[in-house]
């Protein structure tokens, strides 16, 4: 079959997903070997493919294309997650725009919408990954709201609750008032923000004097409740025991003594608002306070805010403060730096909110965790930097907020009968919820009717963290074949920033629900930034279409873009020079290949010891880089792993082996070295393809017409062989040989097509192994071992070794002489140039001393290059 002239990758692309798909290479069902499995992290169901997806991906369809290649069961599970806070947003976003309010609308009519919202767009992203050429078990997608794995998440909540580790309690929780739901402390990002600080005066009771309070929030005043002075601070000793005014409400509030007050910030005083600050709530609890609620949920002031009900809390803070002023109670305002809790979906600024919340205790249940990772080594992260990361999550954990104020996501499966604070039960559907409910109430009467079911959802990643576990049905039926063929998995490829968030849990889950770790190997990838080092985000425009990268560059290219800058744990500074290079390799692949398979064969001809010896020479060395890419692999430093490959192939095998081999001009190749050219191509696109799936799997089938068992994305991993270090070694003196070779023809224009003469006088004592390659690269009309000097030679020197080009035949002597006096007459002027330069005193003593200096080195350098032409010339003439 002829190849084309050039590599066209869409349509090679398509061509070849489709034949995988065909033929069910990615499926994998249990059988004798040895299985490898990887679980994707299920991107949101919201989403679209970007770079940190592409990087992502790309180096887990890397892992298990070389683990199909060794002969491993090689299932990479696909999914989504079903994201609450996000989707949740996107369909009452699109509500909105119908003119229809969430809010009117029952659960089962908004769950309507949400399961038609998903089925429209939520497989876009895992469609667009086929197009990046992972090769995940489409037959095995999941998603997080799958009836089966819903049952999973509700069973477990049922199980931790009837164990104790899950209760109902009254906290000060994150509130997103944009998403009006809480958020657990993971999900907020804390950020530095300008803002102002605000001196208020507060009266105090009986008297004329006043106390001043320097807070971030006036908006807030309408929740105090207390004043706090340090018991240590000598300038409020005064005011003991005493009351003061909160202006505006003219609320009459407690001033209490606490050593949290800091004595140095703003006044020395601390305004309380219980409801609003959880350092506030602490104090709240320690002296009895009262507490005063004055948000709404989406944190605009209630009837508590007076005049300023209705007004959103930034709105208000302005409002306030005006009222303030107008009283005469604002002293002054000073810009101020204070971290703001964000919420990581909606960006919307957190509020602390006191709310009744559903909490999973995490002291015990994170202990073996800990000693998984920290002290038995059982799962290893990479890089290991990560595990001081763990660490001071994990020993630092508090008790998980799992509600949410959400339709979307799995409904928390608690029935209330009744209105007191423990009037509820727990159960996995209302059938069972009415028996537990009869049994606790001693109501026999008691039916469906009686109970209303919990309206919270649970926490995403509260069916997330059961994900490999899950995925191959192992909660529900935990000894079915599946799970106890592909659990635990091999290697988990994520971000670090949600090494808390889902690696921890699902380690957390993994070891309480099978009582084992759920992977091994913990791949932390870093990420994507720009060449200024900015994070790619679609508000600064930075980060580039993914689709129109692969369009562009071809996937193959993007791929090895991607992972050639790509080191475990390290940002990837993301240039589409990158992509460039990986097409361009690509090509060089391609045009070797088209190379060799337009060579004639002629099975007479004997083969050349130069072939042989570079055969034998690349396949020690293509065993060298075997031995170093497994160790890469081993460590998942993929982009060396990649690097090596690349060096291999572009310049041993493309610059080197191809160049030895290549019979002359419209002339055949000998049998023998073709048919191992082959052999080592074949290899070559073995080790390559995890990193180029398309583009060698088309160049497989140009070598050879194979059937559906033979394609290359199940062939066989190359296997290690014996490495002669001893002909690497002497091949890399033999190449600095050529090169010198090369250098002089170059310089002294002498035609490739000119066989010159070349002695050598050997002081390393070298072996002739390499001769006749040497000759053949070199086009030498021979190699002579001399021991003295060839006057009027020109000659160069690899370590000890001095070779020697004899001029005479070897260049035109007249050209070379007149090319030589044209240099001495540009040198000797240039001399005079700066001669005249340093012999004027004025510049050599007004002049910087590092102007003089450069000037005296050019002279010096001249006069070496003149002395050099004139023995050149003499050595001529």
């Amino acid at each position: 079959m002829q190849i084309p002239s050039k590599y066209d990758a869409n349509k090679v692309e398509s061509k070849w997903y489709d034949y995988w798909m065909t033929h069910n290479y990615f499926h994998s069902t249990p059988d004798s070997r040895e299985p490898y499995t990887i679980v994707i992290p299920p991107p949101n169901v919201t989403g679209v493919l970007h770079m940190g997806h592409m990087l992502n991906n790309t180096i887990q369809d890397v892992l298990i294309r070389r683990a199909r290649l060794q002969g491993k069961n090689a299932c990479w599970v696909p999914g989504t997650d079903h994201a609450s806070i996000a989707t949740e947003a996107k369909v009452v976003a699109k509500l909105k725009e119908q003119g229809i309010d969430k809010n009117d609308l029952s659960r089962d009519e908004f769950l309507k919408h949400a399961w038609e919202w998903t089925h429209e767009y939520g497989g876009v992203i895992l469609e667009q990954l086929k197009k990046l050429g992972c090769s995940c078990d489409w037959d095995r997608t999941k998603f997080t709201m799958d009836d089966d794995m819903s049952e999973a998440v509700i069973k477990v909540f049922v199980d931790l609750y009837s164990k104790g580790l899950i209760y109902r309690g009254y906290r000060m929780v994150n509130w997103d008032p944009e998403a009006k739901t809480t958020l657990s402390d993971e999900e907020v990002v804390h950020e530095e923000r300008q803002g102002n600080l605000y001196y208020i005066n507060y009266k105090i009771v009986g008297s004329d004097d006043v106390l001043t309070i320097a807070t971030t929030r006036p908006e807030t005043i309408f929740g105090d409740t207390a004043i706090c002075i340090n018991p240590n601070d000598e300038r409020f000793k005064h005011l003991k025991g005493k009351k003061a005014i909160v202006p505006i409400c003219n609320r009459v509030v407690p001033i209490i003594e606490d050593e949290y007050v800091d004595l140095e910030f703003g006044t020395g005083c601390l305004k309380v608002t219980p409801a609003h600050d959880e350092n506030d709530k602490t104090l709240g609890d320690k002296h009895n306070l009262e507490v005063i609620d004055i948000f709404n949920e989406d944190a605009s002031l209630n009837s508590y805010g007076l005049q300023f009900e209705g007004q959103d809390r930034f709105i208000a803070r302005t409002s306030v403060a005006k009222a303030l002023d107008a009283l005469g109670v604002l002293v002054k305002t000073e810009t101020h730096i204070n971290k703001v809790g964000t919420s990581e979906r909606t960006k919307a600024v957190i509020e602390p909110r006191l709310s009744d919340q559903w909490f999973l205790k995490m002291e015990d249940l994170v202990k073996p965790a800990i000693k998984s990772v920290l002290h038995d080594n059982d799962i290893k992260l990479f890089p290991k930097k990560f595990e001081n990361t763990y660490r001071h999550w994990m020993e630092n954990i508090r008790d998980w907020n799992i509600s949410r104020q959400l339709l979307w996501g799995q409904q928390i499966p608690a029935f209330y009968y009744g209105d007191g604070k423990d009037d509820f039960v727990v159960a996995e559907d209302v059938n069972a919820a009415v028996e537990l409910a009869r049994i606790k109430t001693k109501n026999n009467t008691l039916s469906l009717s009686d109970l209303r079911q919990e309206t919270d959802a649970l926490d995403t990643w509260f069916s997330s963290w059961l994900w490999p576990m899950s995925v191959f049905d192992g909660i529900r039926n935990p000894e079915n074949d599946e799970i106890k063929y592909y659990y635990p998995t091999n290697d988990l490829v994520t971000g670090p920033d949600i090494l808390f968030f889902w690696v921890a849990r699902m380690i957390i889950a993994g070891y309480e629900y099978k009582d084992e770790k759920p992977f091994e190997n913990v791949y932390l990838t870093g990420l994507v930034r720009d060449k200024q080092r900015r994070k790619m985000s679609k508000s600064l425009g930075n980060s580039p279409d993914a689709l129109k990268l692969i369009e562009q560059y071809s996937a193959d290219g993007v791929r090895v873009g991607l992972l050639l800058s790509s080191a475990a744990g390290n940002d990837l500074m993301f240039d589409e020079a990158l992509c460039q290079q990986g097409k361009q390799f690509g090509n060089k692949i391609w045009n070797a290949y088209r190379l060799v398979d337009g060579w004639e064969i002629d099975a007479t001809i004997q083969q050349p010891t130069s072939s042989k010896i570079a055969i034998e020479w690349y396949t020690s060395k293509f065993q060298k880089a075997l031995i170093e890419i497994e160790d890469h692999f081993s460590k998942y430093r993929l982009s060396d792993a990649l690097m090596a490959i690349y060096k291999l192939i572009y310049d041993d095998f493309c610059g080197w082996m191809l160049e030895i081999v290549k019979p002359a001009y419209q002339k055949p190749i000998d049998a023998v070295s073709y048919k191992a050219i082959i052999s080592i191509f074949e290899d070559n696109l073995k080790i390559v393809h995890p990193f180029m799936p398309f583009l060698t799997e088309d160049l497989w089938h140009y070598i050879s017409k194979r059937t559906p068992d033979e394609a290359l994305i199940v062939a066989k991993w190359p296997q290690a062989k014996a490495v002669n270090a001893t002909l690497i070694t002497e091949f890399e003196f033999a190449s600095e040989v050529i090169s010198g070779i090369r250098n002089i023809r170059k310089q002294k224009n002498i035609a490739f097509k000119d066989a010159i003469p070349f002695s050598v006088i050997n002081n390393e004592n070298t072996n002739n192994t390499f001769d006749t390659i040497i000759a053949k690269l070199g086009n030498l009309e021979d190699i002579n071992y001399i021991n003295e000097a060839v006057d009027g030679a020109l000659t160069y020197r690899v370590k000890s070794n001095e070779y020697f080009i004899p001029m005479a035949g070897a260049i035109d002597v007249e050209a070379e002489i007149e090319k030589l006096k044209e240099e001495l007459k540009y040198t000797e002027g240039f001399l005079k140039s700066v001669q005249k330069k340093l012999s004027n005193e004025r510049f050599v003593n007004n002049a910087p001393e590092q102007v003089v200096a450069s000037e005296k080195k050019k002279e010096a350098d001249a006069l070496a290059k003149i002395e050099t032409i004139k023995s050149s010339l003499s050595s001529l003439s």
